[in-house]
């Protein structure tokens, strides 16, 4: 079992940053694959970005590319999620999530992850 934290959401103005970050703990000594999805309301949730376990390859949905940038610290069992120019669409519950075995081509999957965590909103106002 692996147990997944998120923080960092808030309330920000359109053009303004967030960082959240996804504390892993229990059976973290695999090596593992970590994403960052969003779920608006009413609507399905969706990929953001992901990273592999080795960090080489990363991933974005095309909507954040170039505002948003994954990374883990794998000594701190921990990935961020660095949101910039943000804007109103970008609102939603952000969940962090971890996937053993994950191919290339289903980074952008849902249910490619194993485990998830309880999600941290972000709100970003016009």
């Amino acid at each position: 079992q692996v147990q997944l934290v998120e923080s960092g959401g808030g309330l920000v103005q359109a053009g303004g940053s967030l960082r959240l970050s996804c504390a892993a703990s229990g059976r973290t000594g695999s090596t593992y694959t970590l994403g960052w999805f969003r779920q608006a309301p009413g609507k399905d949730r969706e990929f953001v970005a992901a990273i592999t376990w080795s960090g080489l390859i990363t991933r974005y949905a095309d909507s954040v590319k170039g505002r948003f940038t994954i990374s883990r610290d794998n000594a701190k069992n921990t990935v961020y999620l660095q949101m910039n120019s943000l804007k109103p669409d970008d609102t939603a519950v952000y969940y962090c999530a971890a996937g053993y075995v994950v191919h290339y081509n289903n980074l952008a999957a849902v249910p490619s992850y194993d485990y998830w965590g309880q999600g941290t909103q972000v709100a970003v106002s016009s």
